[in-house]
């Protein structure tokens, strides 16, 4: 299999696990949850691409909605 066959939901997929990588590899929390969230975004595009992979976009979704709490309404 080489690389043009691939298709677009793993490549949706492989990014999202690539950026998700990242994510953990900051030292800043808030670059963390910055990078983790858009990870996160891909995972819920690439589930739904998956024809609507619940337990990924409800997971992911969840998350995002974590990291944007503590982004932007949690003063700690």
């Amino acid at each position: 299999m080489s690389i043009l066959e691939i298709s677009l939901t793993d490549w949706v997929g492989y990014a999202a696990m690539l950026v998700l990588l990242v994510s953990f590899t900051m030292k800043d929390v808030k670059k963390l949850r910055i990078i983790n969230s858009v990870g996160c975004g891909l995972f819920v595009i690439y589930g739904f691409m998956l024809s609507t992979s619940w337990p990924i976009v409800i997971t992911n979704s969840a998350i995002i909605c974590i990291n944007f709490y503590y982004l932007f309404v949690s003063k700690k």
